[in-house]
């Protein structure tokens, strides 16, 4: 019987081979990280930011891809918990090898990652956390694709006094960064205004009980109620308005035009109105487009969310085309001439790395249609 010998030799030769076609394969695709809250009580937001940017990727490498190479999404839960979009940060860069990274939606998340992404020189771009701080100084490696709450404030209180007569305000929001930053946001724009601050109120955004501070709120009359609050809590808040027989204007910020949003809240839906950075019903020939091919594709009207992860992961394929490479330095450097038409706007970055051109719309809700009454368009707050 003649006997086969596996040498040291034989062994190596065939562990370059392997390796050879494993370095071969991976360089086939170019992974884009990506953290977004995919459970607990933002799940459905971040689950629909998600399916925008599945979506870019599949058109994206249906025509070809990015320097020839297929785009990968490499996903993890960050919970809109700051050490967890930390760990899942680090992971992705160390792990996974991303070289750019799209997240992490809540903005005390991203602020937590930031300077991972200084240290790791990874480009870090956001199309949801609006917190001004985020770009009030230059942070080399960080991007906002998204308007901050001072934006929302100041497109929108105008209206709200002068065109709605609200002159009575009072605030409900969740109590985080996002909730206290736009109440800050609305109370410094409507104070210039004149308007008259009746209250504020701070809750849980995981409760299920709002009675008690919206009763306070029906005694005290305010021409309107400026609530921030996202899909889940800002439903479950409108619903229970209505049961209270609250006769105050509700105007809300956050993913009040999106589908999931107008499901939840139902007949409760009817007459609130919302300040927006997307909604199907916007105009443009690009975002009727847009809104057909999501249509298709998930069996649903798109809403904020998954037009902001549409919109990043463009972004971003972009910049590695422009820069001709998947380098994180050569992206980072690609993303400051971002010249990118949106469903929602024409998309570049002032010398902050802040994005204007963003179109925001006020809208009313009216049979789970949000019905466009005004619109403005995002200019730079730095150049």
């Amino acid at each position: 019987m003649t006997m086969k010998y596996w040498s040291p030799i034989t062994a190596f030769a065939a562990a370059l081979i392997l390796f050879g076609a494993g370095a071969h394969a991976a360089s086939d695709t170019i992974k884009i990280g990506v953290i977004q809250p995919l459970t607990g009580p933002l799940a459905f937001n971040g689950n629909n930011d998600v399916n925008g940017a599945k979506m870019a990727v599949n058109e994206i490498n249906a025509r070809g891809g990015v320097l020839g190479k297929k785009i990968e999404l490499v996903v993890e839960d960050g919970q809109c918990k700051p050490a967890d979009s930390v760990n899942a940060a680090e992971k992705l860069i160390g792990r996974d090898k991303v070289t750019v990274i799209m997240g992490a939606f809540c903005s005390g998340a991203t602020a937590a990652v930031m300077p991972v992404a200084e240290r790791r020189k990874v480009p870090l771009v956001t199309g949801v956390s609006s917190n001004p701080k985020l770009t009030e100084k230059l942070h080399p490696w960080f991007f906002r694709n998204a308007e901050t709450e001072l934006m929302t404030a100041q497109a929108f209180a105008n209206i709200l006094y002068n065109k709605k007569g609200m002159k009575k305000i009072y605030y409900l929001a969740v109590n985080d960064d996002w909730g206290r930053g736009t109440v800050g946001a609305f109370k410094k724009t409507f104070a210039k205004l004149g308007a008259n601050h009746v209250g504020v109120e701070y809750v849980n955004r995981a409760a299920n009980d709002y009675y008690t501070p919206l009763t306070k709120i029906r005694a005290m009359k305010p021409d309107v109620m400026v609530v921030a609050a996202e899909t889940q809590a800002g439903s479950i808040i409108a619903k229970q308005a209505k049961e209270l027989g609250l006769k105050t204007r509700i105007f809300g910020v956050g993913a009040w035009a999106t589908p999931t949003f107008m499901n939840l809240a139902g007949d409760a839906g009817n007459g609130l109105l919302a300040g927006v950075v997307y909604a199907a019903t916007m105009k443009s020939e690009r975002n009727k487009a847009f809104v057909a091919r999501f249509k298709k594709v998930y069996k649903e009207l798109p809403g904020k969310y998954s037009a902001a992860g549409y919109n990043s992961i463009n972004i971003i394929a972009q910049a590695i085309q422009r820069a001709g490479s998947a380098e994180s330095a050569k992206i980072r450097a690609a993303l400051e001439k971002t010249d990118y038409l949106a469903p929602n706007g024409h998309i570049r970055f002032d010398s902050k790395h802040q994005a204007y051109g963003l179109e925001l719309v006020l809208v009313e809700l009216q049979n789970k249609v949000p019905v466009v009454q005004a619109s403005g368009v995002i200019k730079s707050p730095n150049d």
